[in-house]
């Protein structure tokens, strides 16, 4: 074969592998992607998918890192409301008349799929005993959810409790009026706020802060 006819041959092979190897057309080609949501049913993926673009891009975020505790918090979401029972939504039966507030804050959003509304207060018993109390209370809701008292005033979902963190007892629903005992021995200058936490994923899902 001539010398120059051998080049060409070369140069052409070259250029085929490196434009085997790099692709370059793929740049000019869109790649779809409408992948199933883990670990759920079709029912489940289609309420999923039902749900507003930022909550739903939310979970497929967290899913990237967590499958489990995506789908678990997809599931909740998903699920009824928990509401707490009517009989259980009103005040202490030996609050005074005219209760006052010792400290109250405000739930906050953490992010589209972490947040809750409404207020908790904390109010001073006749008998000297005192009790956290939330209103206008509504939750997203998640997996095992819990209520902390916290030295801190976490902002954002993996922010953690602090140091010497007072649990309260289970969230008892994520709709309602709802009351939780605060222990004799809490100095309640020490905290400065409740938490929604979510315990088996270490997730915070809102915060009232105590003014």
């Amino acid at each position: 074969m001539p010398r120059k006819a051998l080049v060409a041959v070369i140069v052409i092979a070259i250029v085929i592998i490196g434009l085997a190897i790099t692709q370059p057309w793929l740049y000019f080609v869109n790649h779809e992607v409408n992948e199933a949501f883990p670990s759920l049913s079709d029912a489940q993926r289609e309420a999923v998918s039902a749900m507003p673009e930022a909550e739903k891009q939310a979970l497929i975020d967290m899913a990237k890192e967590n499958r489990d505790m995506a789908a678990q918090t997809a599931m909740a979401q998903i699920g009824a409301d928990n509401v707490v029972p009517a009989d259980e939504q009103a005040m202490p039966p030996d609050m005074p008349a005219e209760p006052e507030a010792l400290v109250t804050g405000s739930f906050i959003d953490i992010d589209p799929i972490h947040g809750a509304e409404g207020s908790a207060k904390v109010y001073a018993l006749p008998n000297g005993s005192r009790v956290l109390r939330f209103e206008d209370f509504r939750s997203k809701n998640g997996p095992d959810l819990h209520v902390y008292l916290s030295t801190e005033a976490p902002t954002s979902t993996f922010a953690g409790l602090g140091a010497n963190e007072v649990h309260l007892g289970p969230l008892k629903g994520n709709v309602g009026n709802q009351n939780y005992e605060i222990p004799a021995e809490v100095d309640l200058s020490q905290y400065r706020s409740v938490v929604i936490y979510c315990v088996p994923f270490r997730v915070v899902f809102s915060t009232a802060e105590f003014a």
